[in-house]
């Protein structure tokens, strides 16, 4: 898996020695309130980590989640996974410690992320959902360069409640007409 970086954050492959810094957001119900898994258990994060470090060892990888790192301290991850290799889509996602929130590391490190899955996967549409109260995702996604396109009504579960959620997608004009 290819290590992505921007001008303060380092995007790398989980080691099994992050537990800790993925559980100080996993575990962080404010960070968590707009997720579909979490608050984390300790175990839950360690099944996390250990399953992203098997992933990243595959050959044939179409799932990417990288540790996000500021000064070498994983702040948070964000992924990438192909939903259809024949139609060229993939969604993203990302998450962020709470300490971290309001610094543009969430829009640097989805920034860097949205260009390998253009680039590199050959993705014509990336795809990333956000719940319609969470303002401060929305703003990202449009700083990234996504367009909102959609309401999706009763989308997810969330600690057994049934939540909406803004789609947005971002189209590489480069790759819009080209055949697959």
């Amino acid at each position: 898996m290819p290590e992505l970086s921007t001008k303060r954050l380092v995007l790398r492959e989980f080691v099994s020695g992050d537990v800790d810094g993925v559980h100080n957001y996993a575990a962080d119900p404010q960070v968590c309130r707009y997720m579909d898994w979490g608050p984390n258990t300790l175990a839950q994060t360690e099944a996390f980590v250990r399953e992203v470090v098997t992933a990243s060892s595959s050959s044939t990888q179409d799932s990417f989640t990288w540790a996000v790192t500021a000064d070498d301290v994983v702040v948070g991850a964000c992924s990438v996974s192909v939903t259809s290799a024949a139609h060229r889509r993939a969604e993203m996602g990302y998450v962020l410690a709470r300490a971290h929130w309001g610094q543009g590391y969430a829009s640097e490190a989805a920034a860097v992320v949205l260009e390998f899955a253009h680039r590199e996967l050959k993705a014509l549409r990336v795809e990333a959902t956000c719940r319609p109260e969470n303002v401060a995702s929305q703003r990202v996604l449009r700083r990234i360069g996504m367009q909102r396109e959609a309401l999706l009504r009763s989308h997810v579960l969330i600690r057994g409640q049934r939540a909406d959620s803004f789609l947005f997608a971002s189209i590489d004009p480069e790759l819009a007409g080209v055949s697959p």
